[in-house]
This record gives structure tokens, sequence and C-alpha cells, in this order.
């Protein structure tokens, strides 16, 4: 039995990596190695590329997914509908799902440019419920970081 990619799982969320990028482009700054959007979007979609295909960052990924799919049905437990509707801010859930993520993809310079992110919420983050706001962000902010970090040792080795 083939295994199910996480980018499918997404995509059947309708979240598309195109869309991922775009968002997270929007709060690119210049930086050594990655000094034009392009060079950016070329070094974040490789970066993507190796995140996603880690098995623990997929399961975390879908661990949002499922959040969101029950909150959309009304099924989490300890939690009523509105309360999920409205991400109010005693829920926290979908904020330490989200710093997981970043920090397990881009160490504690992820966590800064997770809340970067949520905080911005750009493109498609502003429009994704509680959870997959929060994962996404994290996704995007522990590539990020990944980006910057490994583009600054790339040009300081040339």
């Amino acid at each position: 039995m083939a295994m199910r990619d996480i980018r499918d799982v997404m995509r059947e969320r309708g979240i598309s990596e195109e869309e991922i990028v775009s968002a997270a482009m929007q709060l690119y700054f210049p930086h050594p190695g990655v000094e034009t959007r392009e060079k950016a979007e070329e070094v974040f979609r490789r970066e993507m590329d190796l995140a996603l295909s880690d098995p623990n960052l997929a399961l975390l990924i879908y661990a949002g997914v499922l959040l969101e799919a029950e909150g959309e049905a009304c099924n989490l437990p300890s939690l009523s509908s509105s309360d999920y509707e409205n991400d109010l801010t005693c829920l926290i859930a979908d904020e330490v799902l989200g710093l997981a993520i970043a920090k397990y993809v881009g160490g504690y310079k992820g966590l800064f440019d997770y809340v970067r992110y949520d905080k911005a919420k750009p493109g498609i983050l502003s429009r994704l419920g509680p959870f997959m706001d929060d994962v996404v962000a994290g996704l995007i902010g522990g590539v990020s970081a990944n980006m910057y970090t490994r583009a600054a040792d790339h040009a300081q080795r040339r």
C-alpha cells in the first residue's frame, strides 16, 4: 500500500504549496544568500521539501488537520463550537502545536519566525481555521528560519 504524502493531505484541505510559499514571501526580507525574492522562493521551496520529507513533521501537521476537522464537526472535547469558531485566547492547544512545529523544524530561530507569521497572518494564514493557521505558521516559521540560516552560511563559505 502506498504511503500518503502530507502535501496531498494539505491539498485536500485546500492548502497548496504555492499558497504557503506566497504567505512566506509576504514577510520576506533580503538577507545574505537570499538577496532577491526569486532566490528566497527557491531556497524556501528546497527547505520546505526537506522539512516535509520528515515523517515526524508530517504527523504533527496531520494532528492539526485532524483537530481542525473535528472542530469543524463540533466534535472537540471540552470545547464548544462557538469557542472553536472564535479561536478564543484561552484556547492555546493550537499555539502549542504551531510552536512545536516551528521549533522542531527551525529550532529557537523557528519560534521567532513563527510568532512573526502568527501575528501578521499573511496570505492563506488569514483564512485558515484556528488549528491550521498555527500549524502552517509553524511550518513557515521553521522553514523560513532554516532558509535564512542556511543561505547565510552558504554565502559566507563562498
